[in-house]
């Protein structure tokens, strides 16, 4: 008999991390000898934790195929880092013991950096307590600070949606900025990675004078003053793209709270107010701010036709992988060209994944560290290329909420996270 396979998805979700769920599903159900059923965690790592999985094989062709156009987590998501396995040898034990109780030998985790440590500490639960389980990673993160992968999934939908709303924005803002408003500031998620923040600058080739914060430069305030003060004199206006992740060189973030998250990272949040009124108590400017927050990574109608194949081939590719044998690895995007944008399937081991980020390189950002420079548009103008919009019904997008049927338990009591 076919062992049974486990997919969970984590961390913050995407437009386009359902298309790799959908890749996984689909490609697994043309390989039935070599794998059973397919259970999702509810909810993540945390669904396997608490045996609380779900069963997709009751979920039809025709709704398994729209998730390739649904955004967010078909499955439920979390933030839920595994500890070590000598620090929580309990979590562990727990996971075999739900993976046996429902034969399951495949292990597919859909998420970004913690998501990888997460799939590289379960793989090496064959050597370290006799149970055999090939574990894949998936790669899924806005933030695209994945190391070896050209991109990650869900990045080139972002970033397109920042471009064009940035674009859009500042068109408004250069119609009202005579008598009204002349600084318009857009804050984007990265934390320690400034990719999506590198896509707002791709609105210069449309004439719009743009200042990018970066989370890679230290933010000098007298020197970001003078730059917007230089670009209002010049064009009557200015657009500011901020990343979250902004700091001044003393470490501290632009937008930081003062509180933190289940990984222990800082909450970020309020860069762009922060930034606006800097502006307005220095240079007297009207202003306006927006938090791209929430929309920008669920912003399937404007979706990169690029990332949503990407995302679906690396699914399909996880499981390939899993079928040859593979363990402990990742599939990665390899860029063949950058014009036209080609690219292929490659595999990276885990070792040399968990725990790594990418950053900006640093001749992707202009010598003041206001832009991007062409090497950096040349990067980004591949990944969100072409369109992929969803169905739309009654004027709105068709998207698919599964049944999510549960898998009866098997094991006694509850688990206690």
């Amino acid at each position: 008999m076919a062992k049974n396979a486990f997919y969970a998805q984590s961390g913050g979700v995407t437009a386009v991390i359902n298309a790799s769920a959908c890749g996984v599903i689909e490609t697994a159900r043309k390989h039935p000898d070599g794998i059973g059923k397919v259970y999702a965690g509810r909810n993540g790592i945390i669904g396997a934790l608490t045996e609380d999985l779900i069963d997709t094989s009751l979920e039809s062709a025709e709704d398994i195929a729209a998730l390739r156009h649904t955004p967010s987590g078909g499955f439920g998501s979390c933030r839920f880092k595994l500890k070590s396995l000598e620090k929580n040898k309990r979590e562990y034990e727990r996971l075999i013991e739900v993976f046996k109780a429902h034969d399951i030998g495949y292990f597919f985790y859909n998420g970004g950096g913690d998501s990888a440590d997460t799939c590289f500490k379960v793989s090496q639960l064959s050597e370290a307590m006799g149970y055999p389980i090939q574990a894949i990673h998936v790669p899924k993160t806005v933030d695209n600070d994945l190391p070896i992968t050209d991109c990650c999934p869900g990045f080139g939908s972002v970033a397109k949606y920042i471009a064009v709303s940035t674009l859009e924005a500042s068109f408004d803002v250069r119609s009202m900025a005579k008598t009204s408003t002349k600084i318009f500031v857009v804050e984007v998620m990265g934390r320690h990675a400034g990719w999506i923040a590198a896509a707002g600058g791709l609105v210069a080739d449309h004439g719009i004078p743009v200042v990018i914060l970066f989370p890679e430069i230290e933010f000098n305030q007298e020197k970001f003053l003078a730059e917007v003060d230089a670009k209002v004199k010049q064009h009557g206006f200015c657009t500011i793209v901020v990343s979250e992740g902004c700091h001044y060189p003393d470490g501290k973030f632009l937008a930081e709270q003062g509180t933190r998250d289940a990984f222990g990272h800082a909450q970020l949040g309020g860069a762009a107010p922060v930034v606006a009124n800097m502006i307005k108590d220095a240079l007297g400017h009207k202003f306006h701010w927006a938090v791209a927050d929430y929309l920008q990574r669920a912003a399937r109608h404007i979706a990169s036709k690029t990332d949503v194949e990407q995302a679906y081939a690396l699914g399909e590719a996880a499981v390939n992988l899993a079928l040859a044998g593979r363990n402990s690895v990742m599939p990665t995007v390899v860029r063949l060209s950058d014009t036209p944008y080609k690219w292929e399937i490659g595999a990276a081991e885990l070792k040399d994944v968990a725990n790594v980020e990418k950053f900006m390189p640093r001749d992707f950002i202009t010598e003041d560290g206001f832009g991007i420079t062409e090497k950096c548009k040349a990067y980004l103008s591949g990944l969100i290329q072409g369109e992929d919009y969803p169905p739309y019904k009654n004027g709105m997008p068709d998207y698919v909420v599964l049944k999510n049927n549960p898998v009866a338990k098997k094991l006694p009591g509850n688990f206690e996270l």
